[in-house]
């Protein structure tokens, strides 16, 4: 796929089939991610592949965990939830996948499960957990190479049939996750991204999140009209 196709294509996979994601592939999508530019080459990333067993265990510690009331439980610093037209986006979203999937504002249960099924990795196969080096845990320059080789990641993995959905949800409890995935205490936790064959029949993969136009988000200084 060209690059303007692959990222047109590309959206975020909610859900996925059972089948098994060969090693070798995932391998493969790693390398392209570890093309993106870092800082000084700096290189702070780190991917943990995660399947079978170990991933049941974290679909159930926090699934367990949240359904209890714990507190969020993650490794870099949230704000205080979204404003403003940052808010705006994050109802469009939810508007269009509810409409998608049938769920109705007063649907409680149904609701409910959504936010589960984030927590559960969407139930797919494979969860690659992405980290930092922790002695770069304060420098956000860092944090920015690290989100640019994860898209790098979710955009050759769109490229070989496969879906993603990078899942904060997922690390809402890092603890379990830090256990289970036998991360080294060197590295923080940063995100982790679903990954799997797309289900076919679940419509809310037809979603596709719509981006503002560029009069809102660019300017050009100095070029003549």
């Amino acid at each position: 796929m060209d690059y303007e196709t692959l990222v047109g294509e590309r959206r975020s996979i909610r859900g996925y089939q059972k089948t098994q994601v060969p090693k070798e592939v995932i391998d493969e999508i790693i390398t392209v991610a570890k093309g993106a530019p870092s800082s000084m080459n700096t290189q702070p990333w780190h991917f943990h592949v995660i399947t079978g067993a170990p991933l049941e265990l974290i679909r159930e510690g926090n699934s367990e965990r949240m359904m209890a009331g714990a507190g969020v439980d993650r490794e870099i610093k949230m704000g205080h939830g979204y404003e403003g037209i940052h808010r705006d986006r994050q109802v469009e979203i939810a508007v269009q996948l509810f409409e998608a999937m049938g769920i109705q504002r007063d649907d409680k249960e149904r609701r409910q499960d959504w936010v589960m099924r984030g927590f559960r990795q969407f139930d797919a196969p494979v969860s690659i957990v992405v980290t930092m080096d922790k002695e770069l845990a304060d420098d956000t320059v860092a944090h920015f190479d690290v989100g640019m080789a994860t898209y790098g990641l979710v955009l050759a993995a769109c490229d070989r049939g496969l879906g993603t959905v990078i899942n904060g949800q997922g690390i809402m409890q890092s603890s379990v996750v830090r256990e289970h995935g036998n991360i080294p205490e060197d590295e923080v936790i940063m995100t982790c991204v679903a990954m799997g064959y797309p289900d076919a029949r679940f419509v809310a993969n037809d979603v596709k999140s719509r981006r503002a136009s560029n009069d809102s988000v660019v300017t050009y200084v100095g070029f003549e009209d």
